[in-house]
């Protein structure tokens, strides 16, 4: 059985058209009381059994679509208008250019600056993208990617989500900013276009001598629509290094323009992946770099996606064991995590019966083997299956067994290449089993 919220029993699904009800409002208030269950059998076509017929027909109904739905209902796209919307509008374009970045070659780079006038500039070293397709309104250049909603969310391994909205591109931060100016290098020429909340103010123009490659997304959020226009340094700074460790050789720079002392800046780039990761999140846990980190990558074409794993013990009490999917934080775990422990228990118990540590059917318990194991579990699949709305429990049945198994073989094969480490290891987890 799910635990947790009830968003946990009702699958993620695209986001229908904003509605607003005109002339008499739909609103249930119950002075004393609340409607329950039971309530709700007793109202047929908007009518209470035996009471007053409520002023709600299909003429009442104006549909709302495009840039007017956005705006109108502006949490339903971004889920605040509070600091936690401005994120996700920063997060969506980011995700936009990460994508990129990840699509066109290895070592790419996203630079995005929290300018001193409020604004966010996010600009990549990508391919080279223009403004519109063939000459034309429409179509796959920037403009499309401005003026209109995708009509489906892309998926696939490679599409990296860097908040739980997903990537809807760069039409809803378009709709939900006072300002917006995209610029493109494309074919040896600089253009500028400017937008003021969703709508282009003028064509795109020649704007001076091209310098680099790739877009630059200027944008500043809309004080009309949100509680605050200002985003944390530390909560975006701490998201992309979590997005660089996850995809191997990625640069993120984050830069801050706001503070009256000086600029402050942070530039994330890690060469090994999610064993930098394991080796950042012991240090945090001990104090000093541990370098005995085992990890490993494994496609499987039964789970239709690729894993990385990485881990290893210290000398701590404490479990520290992070999934992902898709580069998604899985905080309620999933069939990775099933998969992962699987995998170290078999692996343990294989190699102590192998060194006549372990007799008869005793099995070591699975939370002693986890005391001082800090472990990162990321898997990219092409149709990932979340079990609740915010992509927090992962439900692929199928990655459960792949990475279990993945995981007992590597292990394995490691305990056999390093036994001082593999003795040492094994005895603390005996021991503590025994103590128990």
């Amino acid at each position: 059985m799910v635990c947790g919220t009830w968003a946990n029993y009702f699958p993620a699904r695209s986001q229908p058209p904003a509605h607003s009800f005109v002339g008499a409002p739909l609103a249930w208030c119950f002075h004393g009381s609340c409607l329950g269950c039971g309530d709700l059998l007793s109202i047929v076509g908007g009518v209470f059994v035996g009471g007053k017929r409520m002023g709600y027909d299909a003429v009442r109904i104006e549909a709302l679509e495009g840039r007017e739905a956005v705006r109108k209902r502006p949490g339903m796209w971004v889920g605040s208008t509070s600091e936690r919307g401005v994120h996700e509008l920063v997060l969506q374009v980011v995700s936009w250019s990460v994508n990129r970045v990840l699509a066109g070659r290895e070592g790419g780079s996203v630079d995005v600056t929290l300018t001193h006038d409020g604004g966010v500039r996010v600009a990549d070293d990508g391919p080279e993208v223009p403004f519109t397709a063939d000459g034309k309104i429409g179509g796959s250049g920037l403009e499309a990617l401005l003026t209109a909603m995708p009509a489906a969310e892309r998926g696939g391994r490679r599409i990296v989500h860097l908040s739980p909205v997903g990537c809807r591109g760069l039409f809803v931060p378009n709709v939900l900013s006072s300002r917006l100016t995209a610029e493109v290098r494309h074919r040896g020429t600089r253009r500028v276009q400017e937008y003021a909340r969703g709508v282009a103010v003028a064509r795109p123009a020649a704007a001076g001598p091209m310098t680099g490659s790739g877009p630059v997304i200027a944008f500043w959020p809309d004080a009309e629509l949100f509680e605050t226009t200002r985003c944390s340094f530390a909560v975006l700074a701490e998201r992309f290094r979590q997005v660089a460790f996850l995809n191997r050789g990625l640069g993120i720079s984050l830069t801050d323009e706001r503070p009256a002392g000086g600029a402050r800046a942070v530039s994330f780039r890690f060469p090994d992946g999610v064993r930098d990761f394991v080796a950042a999140l012991d240090a945090e846990e001990a104090g000093f770099f541990h370098p005995d980190v085992f990890g490993f990558e494994h496609e499987d074409p039964r789970m239709a996606g690729v894993m990385e794993v990485a881990l290893l013990w210290n000398g701590s009490h404490r479990e520290r064991v992070r999934g992902f999917a898709n580069s998604w934080a899985t905080r309620e775990g999933g069939t990775h995590l099933d998969g992962f422990r699987d995998g170290v228990v078999a692996a343990v118990t294989a190699y102590a019966r192998e060194q006549g540590l372990l007799t008869g059917d005793d099995v070591p318990c699975a939370d002693r083997i986890g005391a001082g194991l800090t472990a990162v579990v990321s898997v990219k699949l092409d149709c990932p299956e979340y079990l609740g709305a915010t992509r927090e429990l992962l439900g692929n049945t199928e990655v459960r067994g792949c990475v279990g198994e993945a995981v007992r073989e590597r292990l394995g094969s490691w305990f056999e290449e390093q036994p001082k480490s593999a003795a040492e290891v094994v005895d603390r987890i005996l021991r503590n089993t025994r103590q128990d």
